[in-house]
């Protein structure tokens, strides 16, 4: 049984999502889930990830490096360099030719223009918490941040953070709204979804990208939403205790279609 207390481990994420496509999906999860999957290339992996995949070059992060790994023969994965990023280093989301990597104090910007050797770009912070857990996704010229002050990431206030990333080297809190205990979070085109402990799975209509409006959230009984990855129509929930998959052919309405325990 997963819980939130436990470190977060991705791998057995995506094997939750490999096991319910293969056992537990009806004709419709089946179908959309296919459809979703049938780009092959690296998937898609949630916001609380400790390693990505671009092209041909792994990445990975501890508590203070990054590691970089060229993978173009998977059979023998080479290692090729650590770079220093800061200190308690949690997360790490690749967007274009930028790794997104998050902190308990702030989230770090590193170009992999050169994919062998990335080179940081800048720095996010929010003035509004000064410290909290960072998962944090991208999307054209903004950055979602879910800042949690609870427990071991102290601080008094958990906010979704807005960043103004179109100057890559100067990024800037643009704004932020209110949520009580976030974790993991993803977008579908203009739709938001925010994992919360107590409020349950929260979706902000994203359409004015820096003014995320809260729509609604949604709980399931004895469950805690932890992370999530939209591929395609489908949403694929990790849980304290398992695993949901939600159709959002509609974005803003999440319709459960399976819940694996």
């Amino acid at each position: 049984m997963i819980t939130l207390n436990a470190a977060v481990n991705m791998k057995q994420f995506l094997f939750f999502v490999c096991f319910a496509m293969a056992m537990y999906g009806c004709d419709k999860a089946s179908n959309q889930t296919a459809s979703a999957f049938a780009g092959g290339g690296t998937g898609a992996g949630g916001s609380l990830a400790r390693f990505t995949i671009v092209g041909n070059h792994l990445y990975t992060v501890d508590k203070q490096k990054l590691k970089v790994f060229d993978i173009s023969n998977p059979a023998q994965a080479n290692f090729i360099r650590s770079i220093s990023v800061g200190f308690e280093i949690e997360t790490i989301y690749p967007f274009k030719d930028k790794l997104f990597i998050g902190s308990t104090s702030v989230v770090h910007i590193f170009s992999i223009a050169d994919p062998a050797s990335p080179q940081k770009l800048s720095e996010a912070i929010s003035p509004n918490v000064l410290r909290r857990c960072d998962p944090v996704v991208a999307k054209d010229t903004v950055a979602y941040a879910t800042l949690r002050t609870n427990g071991a990431c102290g601080g008094t206030q958990s906010i979704l953070a807005v960043y103004d990333i179109k100057d890559i080297a100067k990024p800037v809190q643009k704004n932020f709204a209110n949520v009580t205990e976030p974790y993991g979070l993803g977008y579908s085109e203009t739709t938001l979804y925010v994992c919360d402990r107590l409020d349950g799975l929260v979706v902000f209509n994203i359409a004015n990208a820096y003014n995320p409006v809260r729509v609604k959230n949604i709980k399931l009984t004895a469950s805690q939403f932890i992370d999530v990855i939209p591929y395609g129509d489908i949403l694929v929930c990790w849980l304290s205790n398992g695993l949901a998959l939600y159709d959002i052919s509609n974005k803003q309405n999440p319709v459960l279609i399976k819940q694996i325990s």
